[in-house]
């Protein structure tokens, strides 16, 4: 099975999904996704497989957004995926692909569900 995890290797989720994916004899492409952000057709299909919305998959939390947050209340959802592939950093992480579909490894036992 091919299985892609968009990982920050920096965050303890990401890093236990990650361990997670290896416990389960899987070993998935990772993708750095701060070193090698997703371009506008790959975030789109994720955000697809997902089942949400480009504001579903943005961490509040982060600087980037807080500094942006007035920009982004105007942007449609193109708009949101086009900057998301601008500042990865507002990633929710980690994102793990497979043929089964997409998941957000928060709590990493989600992924179970699609391995």
């Amino acid at each position: 099975m091919s299985v892609t995890i968009y990982h920050n290797p920096r965050c303890s989720k990401s890093r236990t999904t990650l361990a997670l994916l290896e416990e389960n004899g899987i070993t998935p492409t990772i993708v750095e996704y701060l070193q090698n952000p997703p371009d506008i057709a790959t975030l789109t299909n994720i955000l697809g497989l997902l089942d949400i919305a480009p504001r579903k998959l943005m961490r509040t939390g982060e600087g980037e957004y807080k500094a942006a947050q007035a920009q982004l209340e105007d942007m449609d959802d193109a708009g949101l995926i086009e900057w998301l592939t601008k500042n990865p950093q507002v990633i929710e992480r980690p994102v793990v692909v497979t043929a089964k579909g997409a998941c957000i490894g928060r709590p990493p036992e989600n992924v179970l569900e699609i391995i």
